[in-house]
C-alpha cells in the first residue's frame, strides 16, 4: 500500500513585505521511483502554483535543485523518496541568497568564487584557431577530469562549518576548481601565484576539516584529499620562500 508522505517546506517571498519565514505541510501519495523531484512539481502543480523551487537537468547534471533534505545538502532529482520516512523536511541552502521558498541564487556566488581564484588558464601564449590542441598524457587528463566534474550545486558550501561563519571563506569546490588549474600543464602560474590566491586562512588553511563537503557531494568528489594536498603544497611554497634554493622541495598533486 503506497504511502502517504508529509512535506514540510520552508515558504518565504522575500519580494513580498507581506511574507513571512514560516514552514508550511503538504500530503502527497507515494508513487513508485518518486524523487523529491518529482514530488515537488506534482505538489506545485497539483496543490500550490507559488511553490518556488530550481530545477532544470532532472539527472544530477545541472546541481540547480539543490536544497536541504531533513538537515542535509542534497540534490532533489537524486533523493528517491523510498529513502526517508514518511515525513520530510525541506529547506533551501544556506549560504545563498535566498530567492523564494526553496530557490537560492547559486551563480552570484559562484561568479565571484570563479573571479576570485582567477578561474581561467594562465597562459602567454598566443591562441592559434588553426593549430592542434596540445596534447596531454592520458593519466593526467583523467585526473584533471575527476576535479572537473564538479556540477556547483552548492551542497559542499551549505555544509561547511567555516561557510557558515564566514562569507570570505573560499571553501571546497573554490580549492577543487584551483586544484584542477594546478595539475594543468597549460596554466603557467606559479606556486607563489597559487600561494596568494589561497594560502590564507580564506583558503587552505581555514577549512575545520569537518568532512562535511566531501559527505553531501553528490558526485562523491574527493574534496577533503585535494584540499589536504593543497594545504601540504602551499606549507612548502611559504617555505621554500624563506629556505636556500638547494632545500626546497616541490609537492605534487
Amino acid at each position: 500500500m503506497a504511502r502517504t508522505l508529509t512535506f514540510s517546506i520552508f515558504r518565504y517571498n522575500p519580494q513580498d513585505p507581506a511574507s513571512v519565514p514560516h514552514m508550511q505541510e503538504f500530503r502527497l501519495e507515494e508513487t513508485e521511483s518518486m524523487t523529491l523531484f518529482i514530488a515537488l512539481n506534482r505538489l506545485r502543480e497539483e496543490q500550490d502554483h507559488s511553490l518556488q523551487f530550481d530545477f532544470c537537468c532532472r539527472a544530477a547534471i545541472c546541481g540547480a535543485c539543490a536544497m536541504v533534505i531533513n538537515g542535509r545538502p542534497g540534490l532533489a532529482c537524486h533523493s528517491k523518496t523510498k529513502d526517508y520516512p514518511d515525513k520530510i523536511t525541506l529547506m533551501p541552502l544556506p549560504v545563498f541568497k535566498l530567492i523564494g521558498d526553496l530557490s537560492v541564487d547559486t551563480g552570484t556566488w559562484f561568479r565571484g568564487m570563479a573571479k576570485r581564484v582567477e578561474s581561467w588558464c594562465h597562459t602567454k601564449k598566443i591562441f592559434d584557431p588553426t593549430a592542434q590542441e596540445e596534447r596531454m598524457d592520458n593519466a593526467l587528463a583523467e585526473r584533471i577530469y575527476e576535479l572537473d566534474r564538479c556540477v556547483e550545486c552548492g551542497c559542499c558550501v551549505a555544509a561547511c562549518g567555516t561557510a557558515l561563519m564566514r562569507d570570505d571563506f573560499l571553501g571546497a569546490v573554490a580549492l577543487n576548481r584551483v586544484a584542477r588549474f594546478v595539475l594543468d600543464p597549460r596554466d603557467e602560474r606559479s606556486e607563489q601565484d597559487y600561494f596568494d590566491i589561497i594560502g590564507t586562512d580564506e583558503g587552505v588553511f581555514g577549512c575545520m576539516g569537518l568532512l562535511g563537503c566531501q559527505d553531501v557531494c553528490p558526485k562523491s568528489l574527493p574534496l577533503q584529499e585535494v584540499l589536504g594536498k593543497l594545504r601540504l603544497k602551499m606549507a612548502f611554497a611559504a617555505a621554500n620562500h624563506l629556505l636556500p634554493r638547494f632545500l626546497r622541495r616541490e609537492i605534487k598533486l
